[in-house]
C-alpha cells in the first residue's frame, strides 16, 4: 500500500474527545472515524487489524470444534418474547417496526435465535455436543458510551454458543472456551486475569470474565494476593464481621437531628462510627408480570427500601439478583419523598403500609436488608420524620425485612472470604465473558432433545462472547509508547513501514519502488510512504502507526549502497546492502 493513495490521515494533534490511551492513539493514526457517540467506521489500517483478529479468534474456535455461521441480525421482537428478554433487556434494546407495523429488534446477543437453530436442527443426543458461532455485528442502546471503542452502541463480537446433553458436558465445553479465551488474548498481546462474574440479563449458573488490568478500565475487581481469589466487585465475596454483636439491646430513643441528612454528617455530630449506623437506600424494581409479553403495562414496579450499615455501600448487581428484578433503578431524593420516604430520615422502623404513588404498579414496598446489618446492635437509624433519628435500632425487635441476603459491595481491604487476607482493588477492562446458561433458555423456550431412552430433555446451553473492538483497544493499550502504538507482529496491519527520503530524487525512488516491489513479491506485506512531506513528519507517523520493521531508503545511504533497518522498539538501526534488503528483512522480522 502507497501512503500516497491510503484512504485517512494521520493527525498531529490530540482529538479533544479521546479519553484513553487507545482512542487517543486510534483517532490520531487514522484507524477509526466517529460518527457519533459509540458509532464508529472502521479505516483501512484499523480494519486490518480487526480482520486478523478475528482470524486468531476463528482459528481457536475452530480448534475446539467450533462452527461457524451468520445469524441475521435483524430479528423479530418474539423470540425475546419468548424469553422474557424482551423485559429484562429492555434498556438496551433497539426497536424498529416494518411496514406493516410490527415489532423487530436490532439483536444485541443472540442466544434466542441459536435456540431457535437448534430446535429445527437437533432431535436426538446423538447430535451433541454443538458449538456454533459468528462473528457479526451487535446492537445496544448504551446510556453511556465511553472509552472510544470500550463501550459502543454497534459493536462487532465472537459469539459462540454451546449445546450438551448434561452439564458434564456443559463442564467440557465451558473448559474449552475458557482455554480458547486465554489462547486468544495471549496470541493477541493482551494479558489477562479470570475473575467470577455476574450474569445479568444473561441469567444462568457460572460466569467468567477475562480482564485486561489498566486504570483506564470501568470495571472494578478484586483479588486476593494469598490464596488467588479474583471476582467481579459486582460478585466479590468477603469477610463480615458484626462490629457491635455482643452489647444487649438498648431502649429505643428519638432524637433530633436537624439538617443531618448523611450518614458521614450524622456520625460525626453524635461522635460515633458510620458502623453504628443504618443507611437507608431507596430503588425502584421492576419485575416481569407472568404472560406479559412486551407490553410495558405487563411489568410490575415497586419502591424497594434498602438498609445497610452505614459505613457499607449497596451492590446493586447483587440486590438485582436478590430481587429477580428485570430492572433496577436508584430513586434521587424527589422521587424518594414522592414514594412515601422521608429521605436524610429514613429507616425501616415502622414501615409495613404501602408507600404513595406507584405509577406503574400498586405492589406493596419491599424491605431488603443486608445480612450484616441484622447482626449489628444498638444501631443509630432514621425516625421517618424530619429532622429526627433513633437510637438503639435493633433488627428483629424494631423492624424486619423480607429479604435478608448479602448485597454489600467489596472494598479494597476487605477481608478474602477464602483465606481472611485483605484484597486489593483493581480496574480493568473486560475482554470477554464466558457463561454457563445452564436449561435456562431451554425451558422457557421448548428446547429440547432425545436423551438414550427415547425422553425429552431440555438441552443444557453455554455462551461466550468477544468484542473485537474492545480487544483492538485492549492490544493498543497494552502495547504503546509515548510515540504511538507497538503492533504486536501477528497483528501489525503490515510488516513494514518504507521510508523514502526525498522521493522526488530519481535514485531514490527508484531503489524504493524496486524494493517495494521485490518485497511485495515476497509476501511481505508494506506500508509505503511515498509522500512528499518531511523526514521529521514521516518518522513520526511511522512511529505512531507502529509497524513492527521501518525501513528507510535515503540519499545519504544510498551513496554507501545501503539502507536502513530500525525495530519499532529497537534503540539502535542498521544498515544492510540494497541487494541483500529483502533477505535482511526476513531475517529482521524473524527476530
Amino acid at each position: 500500500m502507497r501512503f500516497s493513495t491510503l484512504f485517512g490521515e494521520t493527525l498531529r494533534q490530540v482529538p479533544s474527545e479521546a479519553e484513553t490511551p487507545s482512542h487517543r492513539l486510534l483517532l490520531r493514526a487514522g484507524m477509526v472515524a466517529p460518527l457519533v457517540a459509540g458509532i464508529y467506521s472502521h479505516l483501512p489500517l484499523g480494519r486490518a487489524v480487526l480482520r486478523k483478529i478475528e482470524q486468531v479468534i476463528r482459528e481457536e474456535m475452530d480448534r475446539e470444534g467450533g462452527q461457524e455461521i451468520m445469524m441475521p441480525s435483524l430479528l423479530p421482537i418474539e423470540v425475546y418474547q419468548a424469553s422474557g428478554r424482551d423485559q429484562s433487556m429492555a434498556d438496551i434494546l433497539f426497536r424498529v417496526k416494518d411496514h406493516r407495523d410490527r415489532d423487530f429488534v436490532l439483536g444485541p446477543t443472540h442466544e434466542e435465535v441459536t435456540v431457535e437453530l437448534f430446535k429445527r436442527n437437533v432431535r436426538s443426543y446423538r447430535d451433541l455436543p454443538a458449538l456454533i458461532y459468528q462473528i457479526a455485528s451487535k446492537f445496544r442502546d448504551e446510556p453511556r458510551p465511553r472509552g472510544g471503542l470500550i463501550r459502543l452502541r454497534q459493536f462487532t463480537m465472537k459469539d459462540l454458543y454451546s449445546f450438551d446433553a448434561d452439564w458434564e458436558g456443559l463442564d467440557v465445553s465451558y473448559q474449552k472456551m475458557f482455554g480458547a479465551y486465554q489462547r486468544i488474548f495471549d496470541r493477541c498481546g493482551v494479558p489477562t486475569v479470570p475473575v467470577l462474574a455476574d450474569s445479568g440479563a444473561m441469567g444462568g449458573k457460572d460466569t467468567h470474565e477475562f480482564i485486561y488490568l489498566t486504570d483506564h478500565g470501568e470495571d472494578s475487581c478484586l483479588f486476593c494476593p494469598n490464596c488467588g481469589y479474583a471476582a467481579n466487585a459486582e460478585v466479590a465475596e468477603f469477610v463480615k464481621e458484626p462490629a457491635h454483636v455482643d452489647e444487649a439491646p438498648k431502649p429505643v430513643e428519638e432524637i433530633d437531628t436537624p439538617g443531618l441528612y448523611t450518614i458521614a454528617a450524622l456520625s460525626e455530630h453524635l461522635g460515633v462510627p458510620e458502623s453504628r449506623t443504618c443507611k437507608a437506600v431507596f430503588y425502584s424494581a421492576a419485575f416481569a408480570a407472568e404472560g406479559a409479553g412486551s407490553k410495558k403495562q405487563g411489568t410490575t414496579v415497586q419502591p424497594v427500601f434498602v438498609a445497610i450499615r452505614g459505613d457499607m455501600d449497596v451492590n446493586e448487581a447483587k440486590l438485582r439478583n436478590v430481587l429477580g428484578a428485570a430492572e433496577l433503578r436508584y430513586m434521587e431524593e424527589a422521587e424518594a419523598m414522592k414514594a412515601g420516604f422521608v429521605a436524610g430520615s429514613a429507616s425501616a422502623v415502622g414501615l409495613g403500609a404501602e408507600p404513595g404513588n406507584n405509577e406503574q404498579g400498586t405492589a406493596r414496598m419491599r424491605v431488603v436488608a443486608d445480612d450484616l446489618v441484622t447482626r449489628e446492635r444498638n444501631l443509630v437509624a432514621g425516625a421517618n420524620k424530619l429532622d429526627k433519628h433513633l437510637l438503639n435500632v435493633n433488627f428483629g425487635r424494631d423492624w424486619e425485612a423480607d429479604i435478608v441476603a448479602d448485597i454489600a459491595l467489596a472494598k479494597e481491604g476487605y477481608r478474602c472470604a477464602n483465606c481472611g487476607t485483605p484484597m486489593d482493588l483493581r480496574r480493568g477492562i473486560e475482554m470477554g465473558q464466558v457463561f454457563k446458561l445452564g436449561t435456562w433458555f431451554a425451558e422457557a423456550m421448548g428446547a429440547t432433545f432425545l436423551d438414550r431412552e427415547g425422553k425429552p430433555q431440555p438441552v443444557v446451553m453455554g455462551s461466550y462472547g468477544i468484542g473485537t473492538e474492545r480487544l483492538l483497544a485492549a492490544v493498543v493499550e497494552a502495547n504503546h509508547d509515548e510515540a504511538g502504538i507497538v503492533w504486536p507482529r501477528s497483528l501489525a496491519p503490515y510488516d513494514v513501514h518504507m521510508v523514502a527520503i526525498h522521493p522526488d530524487k530519481p535514485d531514490v525512488r527508484e531503489v524504493a519502488e524496486r524494493l517495494y516491489e521485490e518485497l511485495s513479491d515476497a509476501g511481505i506485506p508494506v506500508l509505503y510512504d511515498d509522500r512528499d512531506e518531511t523526514p521529521g513528519v514521516k518518522f513520526n507517523d511511522a512511529d505512531l502507526l507502529g509497524m513492527p520493521l521501518r525501513v528507510t531508503v535515503s540519499p545519504r545511504n544510498l551513496e554507501k549502497g545501503v539502507v536502513e533497518l530500525k525495530g519499532r522498539t529497537a534503540g539502535e538501526s542498521r544498515t544492510a546492502p540494497v541487494g541483500d534488503a529483502v533477505g535482511a528483512v526476513r531475517e529482521a522480522l524473524r527476530v
